[in-house]
């Protein structure tokens, strides 16, 4: 076999990827580190920010970094649309050493701080990418030092070494689904997102959250067949909707809107287990003829 095909033969990044290695400089050391995935509309940053302001109430320094071209992980945080790390770096023409801090980090409810990486214009550049000069910027800060944790909200479905990029920083990963099909096909994939990222980074897998889902019955069968597990469960309520209306985590809705108690209650929960570590899963991901086989389709 000659040396060129030995050397295209070669996986450097996980089993058959070709994105390029994180540089060891941009690795975030003493914070503990969680990447949420999921479908796209799922409700992945409701979810985080409501998961960033439950770390904050347990008295932890967090961060927050959506990884969206769409900024707006942290809109019910900041109650706005804040510019993205992109929009800051072209401001000053892509020369770095010229930012101040408050010209990319911004502080939220109850202080979590809050970042947008943002994208490159569509259908150009690469959102892997962005996440690398988001983290270089916060190292060069010190903001990483000052964190205990990190939550990266990640766009939709995972297509890409770009998309994937998070898991490159992230020890723990978390996928929000609903107890549906499409949402379950697209977790199939991004656990096999997470294995492949696994042989070369630290990041495992910390298990699924159910949204929007007053029962789970395709998504313990999913479980049951992969070795994957639901960390918490959040139910389908108007009020949840319409906090991105108000421009309000659920936290600061929870005086007038009485059936979000149970909801916090089991944010905090989810918050405390999270922080506490424990052993990381070892699921499988399914073939997809398989998984229509599992839940039922003909």
């Amino acid at each position: 076999m000659s040396t060129t095909t030995l050397t295209r033969n070669k996986r450097e990044d996980g089993d058959g990827s070709v994105q390029v290695k994180m540089d060891p400089k941009l690795k975030i050391e003493g914070a503990k580190v969680f990447a949420v995935y999921g479908k796209g509309g799922i409700g992945k940053s409701t979810t985080s920010s409501n998961l960033s302001v439950a770390f904050s109430k347990m008295g932890k320094r967090v961060l927050q970094i959506g990884c969206d071209p769409k900024h707006d992980s942290t809109y019910t945080l900041t109650k706005r649309l804040v510019p993205t790390v992109i929009d800051a770096l072209e401001d000053v023409d892509f020369h770095s050493e010229e930012l101040e801090v408050e010209d990319f980090v911004y502080e939220g409810y109850n202080g979590v701080r809050c970042v947008e990486a943002g994208g490159p214009p569509a259908g150009t550049g690469c959102g892997g990418y962005v996440v690398g000069q988001t983290v270089k910027l916060l190292k060069e800060h010190h903001l990483l030092e000052e964190t205990d944790v990190v939550i990266f909200d990640v766009l939709g479905d995972v297509v890409c070494g770009g998309f994937a990029a998070p898991l490159q920083h992230a020890d723990k990963a978390l996928i929000v689904t609903a107890n549906d099909f499409d949402s379950i096909f697209a977790m199939n994939r991004i656990i096999g997102a997470i294995k492949a990222k696994s042989k070369n980074y630290n990041v495992r897998l910390g298990g699924c959250i159910a949204n929007r889902s007053e029962t789970t019955d395709q998504l313990d069968k999913f479980n049951a067949a992969t070795g994957l597990e639901t960390k918490a469960r959040f139910p389908q309520l108007d009020a949840i909707r319409r906090s991105r209306l108000k421009k309000a985590v659920l936290f600061e809705m929870a005086d007038t809107e009485p059936e979000l108690k149970p909801v916090i209650d089991e944010y905090m929960k989810l918050a405390e287990t999270l922080y506490a570590g424990g052993d990381p899963l070892d699921a499988n991901p399914l073939r997809d003829r398989d998984i229509f086989d599992l839940l039922g389709y003909e």
